[in-house]
């Protein structure tokens, strides 16, 4: 507990340094006082943003390029038009790569924008997705795509196409099951013209994001990846929507050499104008970038993981048949599911539920509807499995004996939960 409430002071003190009058809080005495600080903290810095930034509205009427307490340097005439930005990377991918980055206002409008740029690309494309894959991405594509042909992987799909065959894009999802995952890296893509690598779920500087791109390398595919910066890329804090979409660029080995592709970058900004999807600069949280924040950043994700890794084996030993999935490739939250088949209301009521009794138990638990925060946080989802609905469980990165007895009383509520409901 020592450790884990001295890596929050730090977390908290790079904060803190973000405002002209510093708040100088004591070191946190509780897990509850950590939750309550940073998200103090972080209201105090976007209230100080629009009082000192006050010129920075959507036309550039005072010429200000700069807004006075962030990393980032804005660029533009009217916001939702032409918005750039200079700045810090949220990824950690070494020298040997370069990155154009489009900021969007969330994850979705980046992928949404990306799809609806690729349209003017290809005419019609298959796009092979892996199981587990973000389900409103999928719903996106099958509304609003419909050039685009959904097939999972497996079979003649990973072979050689056919000479008449249309184009063929990989969907690489960072939500995606781990063995479906691997099995993708070890597969080959030069049947691929893109890969669109949705990183939101892996921390920037991540082995499995440098992995995927030295696959894209080695087998001579473009990459773009999407990713929403609000999970966590923000210290947990949800600082504000935001998202990007980064076309990777090897100094080595440039795979954007095809015309076709080579104005897919000017097409996504394109449509992001058009849709109105252009980020906020008052989202971009000023304390990004540096050395201190980087660190912090892998401590927390490390921590997520080992606690992650833990609970997989406790609620395998425990749940048995009652988790739906244990093994995302992320390793940040997990599925569990009931003998009788939950629909999209008992798995609301649970949610809810146990929230409110785990908390009232002394633990950090929310329902809340993301991941990534210093606290466990519960939600309804659809079951990867069978497309009905489980209940999702996110790792926080709390001390590891509080997290096991955490997890070991989630088990426990979740047994006597499914024994109520009764047999199938």
């Amino acid at each position: 507990m020592d450790t884990y409430l001295r890596r929050k002071h730090e977390e908290l003190r790079l904060l803190d340094a973000c405002l002209d009058r510093p708040l100088a809080s004591p070191p946190p005495q509780s897990i509850d006082e950590v939750i309550a600080l940073k998200f103090k903290l972080t209201a105090a810095i976007r209230a100080q943003h629009d009082l000192k930034d006050w010129t920075t509205t959507e036309t550039a009427w005072s010429h200000r390029r700069k807004s006075s307490d962030s990393p980032f340097e804005f660029r533009y005439d009217y916001q939702r038009a032409d918005l750039n930005v200079a700045g810090p990377s949220f990824y950690d991918l070494g020298d040997d790569i370069s990155c154009e980055t489009i900021y969007t206002s969330s994850g979705m409008a980046s992928i949404s924008g990306l799809m609806l740029a690729l349209s003017h690309v290809f005419l019609r494309a298959d796009m092979v997705v892996l199981p587990g894959t973000y389900g409103e991405t999928l719903e996106f594509i099958q509304g609003y795509a419909r050039y685009l042909n959904v097939i999972p992987p497996g079979g003649a799909v990973l072979g050689k196409p056919a000479p008449n065959a249309p184009h063929r894009i990989l969907l690489l999802e960072s939500c995606a099951l781990a063995k479906d995952f691997e099995a993708c890296l070890r597969s080959s893509w030069s049947q691929f013209d893109l890969c669109i690598f949705d990183t939101t779920c892996f921390y920037g500087g991540s082995s499995r994001v440098r992995r995927a791109l030295q696959k894209a390398g080695r087998d001579g595919v473009p990459v773009v990846m999407v990713r929403s910066h609000t999970k966590l890329d923000s210290l947990g804090a949800e600082y504000g929507r935001l998202g990007s979409t980064t076309f990777v660029r090897c100094r080595k080995k440039d795979t954007w050499c095809s015309s076709r592709l080579g104005k897919l970058a000017e097409e996504m900004r394109k449509a992001v104008r058009l849709l109105g999807g252009a980020a906020l600069p008052a989202h971009f949280p000023p304390y990004v970038g540096n050395t201190a924040y980087r660190s912090l950043s892998a401590k927390r994700v490390a921590a997520m993981l080992r606690n992650g890794r833990r609970t997989a084996r406790h609620f395998r030993k425990v749940l048995g048949n009652l988790t739906a999935e244990l093994d995302f490739v992320h390793g940040l939250y997990f599925t569990l599911t009931c003998r009788r088949p939950l629909d999209e209301r008992g798995a609301r009521q649970a949610a809810s539920k146990m929230s409110d009794d785990i908390g009232r138990a002394g633990f950090p638990m929310r329902h809340a509807g993301s991941f990534g925060f210093d606290f466990a946080a519960i939600e309804w989802c659809h079951d990867v499995h069978t497309g009905g609905f489980a209940v999702r469980i996110a790792v926080p990165d709390l001390p590891t004996a509080i997290w096991d007895a955490q997890s070991s009383a989630i088990a426990m509520w979740w047994i006597e939960h499914d024994r109520a409901l009764g047999p199938r």
